[in-house]
This record gives C-alpha cells, structure tokens and sequence, in this order.
C-alpha cells in the first residue's frame, strides 16, 4: 500500500513501533521472573496479570473524561514517562537484592493504568493525523508493526534471557518508552482538547459516557461485546500457556520464544492484507469471516504435546490465530472510529480499554484456579471450547451503516495483543494474546 500518510503519522508510528519492539524483546520478563527468580506458583502466575489488569482498570476509569479534556501530545509523553520510571525499577531491584512478587505486582498496575490513558489519547490523536478515509490503512500499518515485533522480539528476546537474564529486557523495555516519548515529541501539528465548561467540574455520570455510548449503537454493542468476550478468554490462558511449555514440558527460553515468534508473522501478512479483503468483499464480510476464524483456531492447542510435536503444533495454532487477528483488528478498530465522533473518541477508547483489562483479570483468576484442579492443557482446552460460543455476537450482516443506530457519519467521525504500545508493560502467554 503506497498511501503516503504524512510526517506527523509517521512519528506516531515510529513512537508506537519503538516501544512496541521493547514490548516484544522483554516478551514474558515479568512471568519469566516470576517462575524462575521468585519461584511463584501457576496461581501466582496467572494472579500477576489478573492484579494488573483488574487494579489497573478500575484506577483508569476516571481517565476517559480528563484525557478528553487534555491536548494528547504531552498526555502520550506523560504516559510514556510514567510506564519508564515504573519498569526501570525492576532491573534496581534485582540487582541490589530486593526485587520481590509485589514489586512486579505494582509496576504491573503503574503501567497498565498509563497504558489505557494512552491507549485513549492515541486513538483521538490518530483520528486528528489522519483522513478517515485512510484509517483502516493507519491501523493496518499498526497492526503489522505489531507483529513484526512479535516475530522478531521473543527469538531475539529469548536468546538475551538464556545468555543475560531477564532483567537485561526489562531496561530495554523501559529505554523504548523514552524513545518513544521522544518520537511524540517530534509530531507537530492536529493536537486537540475538548473544551472544558469552567461551571462544572467531572461529574460522576461523565464517568459512564462511553459505555452509554457504545451501547446506545448496535454494530458498537455487539463489537464491544465479542471482543471483550474474545480477549478475555484468549487472556485468560496466558499465563496457563507460559507454565505449561516452561514448567510442565521444560521448554527452554529459545524455545518459548521462538513458538510464538515465528507464528507472528503470519499477523503482519494479515494486517497488510485488511484492507485489500475488505475493499474486494467487503468491511462487513471480512470482519465477519476473521471474527469466526480467530474463535475456532484456538481449539488447536488443546492438542498441545511436549517435544517437537509440541513446539510444532504451538506455532501452527498460534500462526493462524495471529493471521486472523492481524485482519480482525484494524477492521474493528477502523469502525469503531469512524463510528464515534470526536468529542466521545477517548471515553469510548477508555470505557472499551477499562472493560476489557476488567474481563480479562477476572477470567485469568478464574483460570489460574481451574488449572491448578485440572492442570494447565485442561483448562487451555475449556477456553478454547468457550470460545466457540462467542462468534454469534459479532455485528450482524445489514447491519446500520454509521450514523444510524447511534453511529455517526464518516464525515463526523474523524493491541494475542492489546496495546497498546497498548495497555501493559509486560505482554504474558501466546504473542496473540498481546493484541487479541
């Protein structure tokens, strides 16, 4: 795609591309961590993720109003800053003695929170940089960094932790949100806040206008709800994967890494190809198709084994699922866009953001219970099952073309894997479940 999006994009996406790579290079530091420095438990494990993501969303529900309020330029680098100063005292901690499983508990919070502000002040300030007709091939190009990343980052990544330790990933993951509020620094131009009335401070129904919002929309009700559903079960089986292949079946780093490394490039083919499928069949059609593809792959793991049959099965699974997110989701994230109007963008972003960390902490509890009663395979195997019933909740065909339903009109309207750099410092489980 040879669209040329303009210099301030291009910053945008350098800024998201760099911390996005330092995401991918520290690929399971803080479960690696967790396992093999802290010796935690499978509970522990899954309980890591869960704390951060749940803690996490219910600190950022106040974030909507005030990042809409806010130019989102210095909300992006305050953001990037926060989450720099927060990893950074990992690596301090270890190497002076004192890094402990509540540390890694509240840098998972410091960083999950600032995550979902961003995540609210970069999707606006994308609908300022860019055209709308030109954000499904934005978001394309996002989705794609992404996955490079995911490739390249856990082998490279996995190699550092056999030959470094951890901890070596975790400050460059840390360096890659400086680099990141320097390439925001560099954008120049489409910042915006909305006005603020002097008469009233936030209300607390301000609180719950993004959820209004989406559920006042029936193609944005019924995208909120599958993707939620998705995710969280997709999640939700995280940390179960990471003490399988390393606890149960003895993977090593290289290994861990590479299984869900290579498997990423299939999201990228995915990611470049969106727009494309959706300009020969249709937005609705390839959404539809990816939504049911990516609910029935995962049931492949349950066939997970150890050895080279294992590995081999992993990045099978993991590549297909991958390719069917890299289509899904920046034709989900294009429409919800180009469905809300500017004034709403950060509260919809934050309200989707704050349900979906909610969804996903409390199935990954639930989870971690399950699998320490049947073992890690067995519980992967019931969320893969669970996922079957989710399809059904996608957006039906004929479904209300924006600006009817509670949508809003193109004209109006200017990351298994988040993020989302979106929402966390640390991805944990499969690479799919980091922008699932």
């Amino acid at each position: 795609m040879g669209v040329r999006m303009g210099a301030d994009f291009g910053w945008l996406w350098s800024a998201y591309a760099v911390s996005t790579y330092g995401t991918w290079l520290a690929f399971g530091a803080f479960p690696l961590l967790a396992v093999q420095v802290l010796h935690a438990s499978t509970f522990e494990v899954s309980l890591l993720a869960a704390t951060g993501l749940a803690v996490a969303a219910v600190v950022a529900v106040p974030f909507g109003p005030w990042v809409e309020r806010q130019a989102k330029r210095p909300v992006l680098i305050a953001m990037d800053l926060v989450r720099f100063a927060a990893t950074a005292t990992v690596p301090i901690a270890y190497l002076v003695g004192f890094l402990s499983y509540g540390q890694l508990l509240v840098v998972s919070v410091l960083c999950g929170t600032a995550g979902i502000a961003a995540t609210a002040a970069s999707g606006a300030y994308l609908r300022q940089l860019v055209p709308t007709d030109r954000l499904l091939v934005a978001n394309g190009r996002l989705e794609g960094t992404l996955w490079v990343a995911t490739a390249v980052g856990p082998p490279v990544g996995g190699a550092f932790v056999g030959l470094l330790g951890p901890v070596v990933t975790v400050a460059a993951d840390a360096v890659s949100y400086l680099l990141s509020a320097l390439a925001v620094r560099r954008i120049r131009g489409g910042d915006f806040a909305t006005p603020r009335d002097r008469a009233d401070g936030m209300r607390a129904a301000d609180l719950l206008d993004g959820w209004r919002f989406v559920l006042r929309d029936r193609v944005l009700r019924r995208l909120f709800l599958n993707t939620v559903a998705v995710n969280g079960l997709i999640m939700a089986t995280g940390p179960l994967l990471t003490v399988l292949l390393l606890d149960h079946y003895g993977f090593p780093a290289w290994q861990y890494g590479l299984a869900f490394g290579v498997p990423a490039l299939g999201g990228f083919v995915g990611a470049r190809l969106a727009a494309r499928l959706a300009d020969r069949y249709g937005r609705h059609r390839t959404l539809l198709v990816s939504g049911w593809l990516r609910a029935i792959v995962p049931l492949g793991l349950a066939f997970t084994q150890p050895g080279t049959a294992g590995l081999v099965t992993v990045v099978l699974v993991e590549g297909l699922l991958i390719a069917c997110i890299g289509v899904f989701n920046p034709l989900a994230a294009t429409e919800r866009l180009r469905r809300t109007p500017d004034q709403h963008t950060a509260r919809v972003l934050t309200a989707w953001s704050v349900s979906g960390k909610l969804a996903q902490a409390t199935l990954m509890a639930v989870w971690g219970v399950l699998a320490t009663r049947t073992g890690p395979l067995t519980a992967i195997t019931i969320a893969a099952v669970l996922l079957l019933l989710t399809p059904p909740l996608l957006p039906r065909a004929g479904a209300a073309a924006p600006g009817d339903g509670g949508g809003v009109a193109p004209g109006q309207a200017v990351s298994r894997r988040t993020s989302l750099r979106m929402p966390a410092c640390q991805p944990s489980g499969s690479s799919a479940r980091r922008r699932a």
